[in-house]
Order: C-alpha cells, then sequence, then structure tokens
C-alpha cells in the first residue's frame, strides 16, 4: 500500500509496531505538523490517533468481509510540543461486533503525556 499520496505520507506517520490489540506509530513535529504559533496542531494529533485505531482495528476484522471508518473521536491537549517526534500507542478497550473503541495515548522523547484520546471505530460489511 502506498501511504505517500496520503494523509499519513503529508504528516510524516509510520507505523512503527503492529500487534492484535496494540499498535505503535511516530509523527514528526515540523513544518508539516505545526500549527502557526509554532506548536503541534492539535489536528495533527488527531489525525495521528484515528490513524493508529483505524490501522488497529482493521486488523482485526475480517479483511475479505469488513472494513473499518473513524465513528467519533476526542482528544486531551495536554502539554505543547514544538520539534521532535510524538509516538503514539493505542490499544483496543472494547472489540464488539459493530463498533470498537481505541485508547490512545501521544507521547513524547521523554514519555511525556502530550494528549490523550479515544476513538471509536464503526466495523461495516464491505460491499461487493
Amino acid at each position: 500500500m502506498d501511504l505517500n499520496n496520503t494523509l499519513l505520507g503529508s504528516l510524516g506517520i509510520e507505523i512503527t509496531d503492529l500487534q492484535k490489540g496494540k499498535v505503535t506509530a511516530t509523527m514528526p513535529v515540523d513544518e508539516r505538523t505545526r500549527q502557526p504559533f509554532g506548536l503541534l496542531h492539535g489536528g495533527a494529533s488527531v489525525a495521528l490517533a484515528e490513524t493508529v485505531a483505524s490501522v488497529g482495528a482493521f486488523e482485526l476484522v475480517d479483511k475479505e468481509n469488513e472494513v473499518v471508518v473513524g465513528l467519533e473521536i476526542n482528544a486531551n491537549h495536554i502539554r505543547a510540543k514544538k520539534d521532535g517526534m510524538v509516538t503514539a500507542v493505542g490499544t483496543v478497550m472494547h472489540q464488539g461486533r459493530t463498533t470498537m473503541v481505541w485508547d490512545i495515548k501521544i507521547t513524547d522523547e521523554e514519555d511525556q503525556l502530550i494528549c490523550i484520546s479515544r476513538c471509536t471505530m464503526a466495523v461495516i460489511k464491505r460491499r461487493k
């Protein structure tokens, strides 16, 4: 899958670990992900969080017959970040037949909490 022409490629998001029910990804804090005042854009953090939840949820479904889409996401921005790298770790909290709930924590290089997010994913049948 070519991620270069997607939001992931545009923001520099990389999936670094993928397990059943747990996903880790990184994103640089640079000119692509900062808001005009020089801080990590909250929207970039939310995009990273939803990416982690989406990738993780897709790993838990029947890929031939189901897809996943974001249904709801919230985020609390805890600490500002000017540069460097952030890491998101998402874990599944609830895995149901039609929905999943993911908890995502975004931290910096010193393991300080930057953002915490919860994302609800819908599991839908593929159209054939």
